[in-house]
């Protein structure tokens, strides 16, 4: 027995069946779906942001997305206006997901560049959190896009990743939980670093107020 775990490939097998044991054990058990307060509480006023206006989700993207709360608003602070969209799920074991923006905002007409990547932001928490940044088009219209996927003090910029950590949590927690944050900025002239620039003052001015909305 001891010579069959000094083999890597045995290793590796033996890890397999462990972790699919624990999620067998994790889908039978019925999960913890903490309470949370509702998205619509979120502040008017978010530092020097003001609420704007409420966005309209048409019917057939909330079939789609099937979040179970939605925020969906615009923030103004002096000429600078930007939009604020969370779709927060409780539990992905039914089958929920968040979509990507990557995939939902070209279905609304809108093209992404190819300069897309990953940045760092200080938001103040301790340690500053990397969130997806990449621009899109439509016509003449160009915007940028931050978005992350926030699990309580937990941020994820990449999908994949994202998608582990619902798996880890699904075992370790009893919980799959998850939220999609994403900051949509006008590019005026062309001036991506000035967008960029009100898209981390905004993340800046509402992060730690999200989180009071999402699940601890």
């Amino acid at each position: 027995m001891l010579k069959f775990l000094n083999s890597t490939p045995a290793r590796i097998v033996t890890v397999f069946l462990l972790l699919q044991m624990a999620l067998l054990y994790s889908a039978i058990r019925p999960e913890y779906v903490p309470p949370s307060r509702p998205l619509a509480e979120v502040p008017a006023d978010l530092g020097s942001w003001h609420l704007a206006g409420e966005g309209v989700v048409e019917k057939e993207v909330l079939d789609v997305l099937q979040a179970d709360d939605l925020l969906n608003r615009y923030y103004r602070s002096g000429n600078r206006e930007v939009g604020l969209f969370v779709a927060a799920f409780r539990t992905q074991r039914t089958g929920k997901t968040p979509h990507s923006p990557k995939n939902c905002l070209p279905g609304s007409g809108w093209t992404p560049m190819p300069n897309s990547g990953e940045v760092s932001l200080n938001v103040g928490a301790p340690a500053p959190i990397t969130v997806n940044r990449y621009i899109i088009n439509k016509g003449t219209d160009y915007s940028l896009v931050l978005y992350w996927y926030q699990s309580r003090d937990r941020v994820v910029a990449n999908e994949f990743k994202a998608k582990f950590w619902v798996m880890a949590d699904a075992i370790r927690l009893n919980r799959t939980d998850t939220a999609l944050v994403r900051v949509l900025v006008p590019i005026a002239n062309r001036d991506e670093q000035t967008a960029e620039r009100t898209a981390t003052d905004f993340v800046q001015s509402f992060y730690t107020q999200l989180l009071q909305y999402l699940p601890s």
